[in-house]
């Protein structure tokens, strides 16, 4: 071999190396602190950085991970994150790429929360969230919309958007039972006719050609963590569950069922695992079940929180860590309200990501076997149909407390819709909502801008000046 031929094959090695982890960590953590504009721009920015610009990760597989943290509970983006860092550097890896992902947007929500409640009936914060609900409300009715859009191919799947919808607003169902019900909708479905519930490959980034180092890598059999095996599985388990679930277990032994900590470890654990469709899908039945069930906080301060979540990085579903503050802060014990608020809130991040890292480290092994199950597709099809009813209940929920000042609960013939009180209508919030809306659909307007100039509006309109 000639020298200039060693040398070639010296520099094509170098060039496919795998980043060292400190590498690897500054662009998790670019990631983390610019991931803004929901899944949605969190997947692009990822796959700008990995697949464009780095050439990390292939196009083909980019997506086929994608694909599988859509199968899962949680938020799609933080998991891919994961799974990425996780394939690049073993389980340090995906520990370094998640948690990057979520700390800037934590800690950001937490500053926020203790701003609210301390400075939340200033005339002029008043105003300012006065006119974030507006705009969070037309927020809501765009991301509904261009994932109907997406979802709904077939006459089935909007059979089955709407049977959602009205399971959820009528009669009040349960989130998790809708996507259980869903689930065996599509699943059975499929056996019947496989194209009622085909389901559109999963978007959300640029096109992209060729393979990756990661792809190289593992075509040559390199990195061998990624294959499966049972004793992992076993030690994955063992190690995550008691870190899931132990901080529930202690605090229900040491504070009793009836404690706000044990019942915010409970109740969002219980999130965890059902947070199929993304953050909007989820937030009808954690509003409903914050404000009408455990009285946590109002309607309107949900809505606050939802407007809060949207200005920072990282997953939407950070709105959480707002409700489990709220919830301390109001049931405090013998702590100050503030550090109790602070305790809520990391117990909240804490049973809300936990589970996040174990679906992946348990499950990405296993990926590959998933790959082409026609059943698996189409309950996930039907699954993301039932999302797109969900989330038109947040838009109806959110809409009729936001426009009205009043609203009650009709009852009739085993239905309990809300139905507002035409004559409490705030004209101030149905002209910011509309203009946020047009804003929106219409002009395309980002929507930072959109928060921002309805934000202003609304001290404008509330006389916050």
């Amino acid at each position: 071999m000639s020298v200039a031929e060693t040398d070639a094959g010296m520099v094509a090695q170098q060039k496919e190396r795998l980043p060292t982890l400190g590498e690897a960590t500054r662009i998790w953590a670019r990631i983390g602190f610019l991931s803004f504009g929901g899944p949605a721009g969190q997947i692009a920015l990822m796959h700008k950085e990995l697949v464009e610009e780095r050439r990390w990760i292939g196009e083909e597989r980019f997506l086929h991970a994608l694909n599988y943290c859509m199968l899962l509970p949680g938020p799609e983006a933080q998991q891919l994150a994961v799974y990425i860092g996780w394939l690049m550097h073993r389980t340090i890896g995906g520990l370094i790429a998640g948690l990057l992902f979520i700390l800037p947007g934590a800690l950001v929500m937490l500053g926020l929360s203790i701003l609210y409640v301390t400075w939340r009936h200033v005339p002029l914060i008043d105003g300012v969230f006065f006119g974030v609900k507006a705009a969070v409300l037309a927020i809501v009715i765009e991301a509904g919309l261009r994932i109907s859009r997406r979802a709904l191919k077939t006459g089935a799947m909007v059979g089955v958007a709407i049977a959602a919808f009205a399971g959820i607003f009528l009669f009040k169902l349960p989130f998790p039972l809708i996507i259980l019900l869903a689930g065996l909708a599509g699943w059975a479905g499929n056996r019947i006719r496989p194209g009622w519930f085909a389901k559109a490959n999963a978007g959300g980034a640029a096109d992209g050609a060729g393979e990756g180092l990661l792809d190289n890598l593992l075509a040559r059999g390199e990195l061998d963590h990624v294959k499966p095996s049972s004793r992992r599985a076993v030690r994955v388990l063992m190690i995550w569950l008691p870190l899931w679930l132990g901080p529930v277990a202690l605090f229900w032994l040491v504070a009793g069922s009836a404690s706000v900590w044990t019942q915010i470890g409970g109740f969002f654990s219980l999130m965890a695992m059902v947070t199929f469709g993304g953050a909007y899908a989820v937030l009808a039945y954690v509003a409903q079940a914050a404000v009408d069930g455990f009285g946590w906080l109002t309607a309107g301060e949900m809505l606050d929180g939802l407007g809060l979540a949207e200005t920072t990085p990282g997953p939407l579903i950070l709105v959480l860590e707002f409700v489990g503050f709220l919830a301390a802060f109001r049931a405090p014990g013998n702590l100050p309200p503030l550090v109790a608020g602070g305790f809520g809130a990391l117990l909240t991040v804490w049973v809300t990501f936990a589970p996040c890292f174990l679906w992946i480290f348990l499950g990405a092994p296993y990926v590959e076997a998933l790959r082409g199950n026609r059943a698996i597709s189409a309950a996930l099809g039907a699954i993301t149909a039932a999302v797109v009813g969900v989330i038109a209940n947040l838009a109806l929920w959110f809409g009729l407390h936001v426009l009205f000042r009043e609203v009650y609960s009709l009852s009739f013939i085993g239905m309990n819709p809300e139905v507002p009180v035409l004559t409490s209508l705030d004209w101030r919030a149905a002209l910011l909502a509309a203009g946020a809306a047009i804003a929106l659909l219409r002009f395309k307007l980002g929507m930072m801008p959109v928060l921002a100039i309805c934000a202003l509006a609304g001290v404008v309109l509330r006389g916050g000046f």
